[in-house]
């Protein structure tokens, strides 16, 4: 449950870039991917053990069942496609491959390569949540801000 929203950060300066996809979003994204980032690869195909014997282990192992997988990418799927394109963007951004004055030119190569597999890709690149989060700060965007619970 999310509490209350603030209104969406807003950059510094006058010349910033407005995003399609709402700051919060994106942050809450990020929350969920550094979810899905702190998974290891699964030991047991069937454990059978309870989970209070395990300690609870399971739940950073890597499943195909995996809920926050399956969490993200409804989420990813539900945005609009100028969402998506810009969650793609971001992600671009904030790993080094570009600067921010770049943004016009990241987010139209963004649409150029947009197609129905954003979800699956943007959960196949590794540190997805550190790359969306250094992508906002670029634009002058912040997470702070928002208070979004943690699941």
């Amino acid at each position: 449950m999310q509490k209350a929203m603030s209104p969406p950060a807003m950059p510094a300066d006058e010349d910033a870039v407005t995003l399609t996809i709402s700051p919060e979003k994106v942050c809450f994204i990020i929350i969920k991917a550094r979810e899905f980032d702190a998974k290891e690869e699964a030991n047991e195909s069937d454990p059978g053990s309870n989970p209070s014997d395990d300690k609870e282990a399971a739940v950073l192992e890597d499943r195909e069942d995996d809920p926050v997988v399956e969490e993200l990418t409804s989420l990813i799927n539900s945005l609009s496609e100028d969402e998506q394109i810009d969650l793609i963007a971001l992600a671009w951004l904030g790993r080094d491959d570009y600067s921010a004055s770049d943004w016009t030119d990241v987010r139209e190569e963004a649409a150029r390569a947009h197609n129905e597999r954003t979800a699956s890709y943007l959960l196949g690149m590794p540190m997805l949540g550190d790359f969306l989060e250094e992508g906002l700060s670029m634009l002058g965007y912040s997470c702070e801000e928002f208070e979004i619970e943690r699941l």
